[in-house]
């Protein structure tokens, strides 16, 4: 599917091998592994550890059969994404980390599977080459639009709850702000046009978006 959407990425350009890949990322399985491993045992809180574990099945299973199962593979890596938070928050081990975690979980969660649905529309030509049945190929890149629509202003509704709730400053209000303006810039052109070209440069912005989102919960909590 790389080699007809992004023939430029390192594996369908011949740069990496298969073997290599493969082994790179048992490595890495190891590695994330081990860390959630000491982080627990240091801290006497064996709950990352089990999140470690669940995300190592749940990225296996993902590769091997999710990937081209109709939105779910979408929503696996939007869980994966929130998953991520959760896991920094059990680490803290805090009743409001662990709430505040769940939270930005949650937002990272809906934005990220709103991405992967266009990233979908946006690679319909190669999946559909391979023989892929990803949710715009079955339904319709219009109503795969409507749903990464939908999910996108769901977020933009959600950011300003963490300032209302007095869990983040108006710093975080203020440079969040400028996210929910490109998320919803973005929302409109996937739902007015649903071409290769406005796809991409959705799923750009829908990134850009959320990068700024990450850097407005690390000032916010200041």
């Amino acid at each position: 599917i790389d080699l007809i959407n992004k023939p430029e990425r390192p594996i369908p350009s011949g740069r990496i091998g298969l073997k290599t890949a493969r082994n790179y990322a048992y490595a890495l399985f190891l590695g994330g592994t081990i860390c959630g491993f000491l982080i627990s045992y240091l801290t006497n809180n064996w709950i990352p550890f089990i999140i470690v574990l669940c995300a190592d099945i749940i990225l296996y299973m993902y590769a091997y059969k999710l990937k081209s199962t109709p939105l779910i593979g979408n929503l696996t890596v939007g869980f994966m994404t929130g998953l991520c938070f959760a896991f920094g928050g059990f680490s803290i081990g805090t009743p409001q980390m662990i709430y505040t975690s769940i939270f930005l979980g949650f937002f990272a969660f809906v934005m990220t599977t709103a991405r992967e649905i266009t990233k979908d529309i946006e690679d319909i030509e190669g999946d559909k080459a391979e023989g892929a049945k990803t949710f715009p190929i079955l339904y319709g890149t219009k109503i795969s639009a409507v749903i990464t629509f939908i999910l996108i202003i769901l977020d933009c509704i959600l950011c300003p709850l963490l300032y209302f709730q007095h869990i983040f400053s108006i710093l975080y209000l203020i440079i969040i702000a400028i996210a929910v303006i490109i998320f919803i810039y973005a929302g409109i052109l996937i739902i007015r046009n649903q071409n290769t070209e406005t796809a991409a440069k959705v799923s750009k912005y829908l990134k850009i978006g959320m990068l700024i989102a990450f850097v407005s919960f690390a000032i916010g909590s200041f």
